[in-house]
């Protein structure tokens, strides 16, 4: 009997891939392969990259360089993702030693592309390249869930790809324009993620905003969440992620449903970019700065507990010292809860390319530092105005006499975490006073129930 083929899979970049490596490792099991523990017993080796700046395709050259100085004879490396879509050429004259490469677009022929690999001779020059210029189609992953099942949580994707013209933004040439999955494959891997235990679905899209746009004015993101509640009630915490901007895309009935149902976290994902008009017209962002913040108070009159965390770029091309300074006048004034700050990174292909990187290196990341240091009080006194007060979490990890877990405040990885003082059962979420408070994280202590 032959030993079944082994692989292995590294997954980098953000949750949006984690999801797709899921359906990556799913079709190779599907097909007969079984998932090895360590690099060292596997047959094959993949590596869902990154390619969204250059420190992303930084790290995916450096994870796969290190495969191969590693590898043993026999073994097959397969790069996938963002950085294969977008820069294929670049990474096969990068990694001389990759043996194969598929782009984000057609990551369901990934058997395929595997036997067409043990079928090629041996002395192939450069990787093969299964193509990945195809546009990503609906029916392409119907039928596939997307769904990453991460502890007690689980993100699961609403949509692929974007229609938005952000400057900076490299995603629409790797991911092409928005393709929004059925809602009925949606609510069943809601209800699968909930049937093996999962607590928390995490909904992710590059735009989770613009769902439905291209299946016609009957679906948006008030109805997924309508339509999750009624589906699965027994998901405690339902999470909403990278929302976009915009009266016209946090619309009154979003707010309104997020309002009215427990299970919808009072937490949005909503990234701002920047606080100038003029910078944000050359981002090609939304640019009333005004309308930000009617919507931003609309959302804390409906819900006062919201946590609203964002992210700014600084640094981008033409950005002047009084520019930045209206930003930093904006978050303080706004408060926001999280706050994550990039430094702008020049991208091949995007419109932003075409424009002077005028903004020294040295100057992008003194004004990212400036923007932290402005935050850190912010937040810390956000932590400390829940001091006694009891908040529902989730626990993720247990040591010795402590509890590590997220309140509704915290989205994984991005946001902070509470530390409870005592040893709680690993995902279930537990009701803690909180005791104390840092400048990210809190402490606190279970209340019996």
């Amino acid at each position: 009997m032959t030993e079944q083929p082994r692989f292995y899979l590294i997954s980098l970049g953000c949750a949006k891939n984690l999801v797709d490596s899921e359906g990556i490792a799913l079709l190779l099991t599907q097909a007969g392969y079984r998932q090895a523990e360590a690099p060292e017993a596997a047959d094959v080796l993949l590596v869902n990259t990154c390619g969204f700046i250059q420190p992303a395709r930084d790290e995916s050259q450096e994870v796969l360089k290190d495969l191969i100085a590693h590898r043993h004879a026999g073994q097959k490396i397969v790069a996938a993702g963002c950085y294969s879509q977008y820069r294929p050429d670049e990474l096969a004259a990068a990694i001389p030693g990759i043996d194969g490469l598929i782009g984000t677009r057609r990551w369901i022929d990934v058997v395929t592309l595997l036997e067409e690999m043990e079928h090629a001779p041996g002395n192939k020059k450069g990787p093969i390249c299964h193509p990945s210029d195809v546009p990503l189609a609906r029916e392409d992953t119907i039928g596939y869930p997307r769904l990453a099942v991460q502890g007690a949580s689980a993100y699961l994707k609403l949509a692929d790809g974007c229609r938005r013209t952000c400057a900076f933004c490299a995603i629409p040439l790797i991911k092409g324009s928005i393709v929004s999955r059925p809602l009925e494959e949606i609510l069943a891997d809601a209800q699968l993620a909930v049937e093996s235990g999962v607590r928390e679905l995490i909904l992710i899209a590059q735009d989770t905003t613009d769902y439905g746009y291209d299946l016609g004015p009957a679906y948006n993101l008030a109805r997924v969440l309508e339509e999750l509640v009624r589906a699965v009630p027994q998901a405690t915490w339902l999470r909403v992620m990278y929302a976009y901007p915009g009266r016209r895309q946090i619309t009154d009935e979003l707010i309104e449903t997020m309002a009215r149902h427990p299970q919808i976290l009072p937490y949005l994902d909503l990234p701002l970019q920047h606080a100038h008009p003029n910078v944000l017209r050359r981002m090609r962002r939304p640019s009333n700065v005004e309308e930000m913040q009617r919507t931003i108070a609309h959302l804390q009159a409906a819900m006062p507990q919201i946590a609203i965390r964002t992210t700014f770029i600084v640094g981008f091309p033409g950005e002047t010292e009084q520019e930045f300074q209206a930003l930093l006048n904006f978050v303080e004034d706004t408060a926001f809860d999280r706050v994550g700050v990039f430094t702008y990174s020049h991208e091949e292909g995007t419109p932003a390319a075409v424009l002077p990187d005028d903004v020294a290196p040295e100057v992008k990341e003194e004004r990212r530092r400036r923007l932290m240091v402005l935050q850190q009080p912010i937040s810390l006194a956000k932590n400390q105005a829940l001091l006694g007060q009891t908040l529902d979490v989730l626990i993720e990890g247990v040591g010795e006499d402590i509890s590590v877990g997220r309140s509704y405040r915290d989205a994984p990885e991005v946001d902070g975490m509470v530390l409870v003082q005592a040893e709680s059962p690993v995902g279930e979420i537990v009701p803690v006073r909180i005791s104390d408070a840092l400048e990210y994280d809190l402490i606190g202590d279970p209340v019996e129930t």
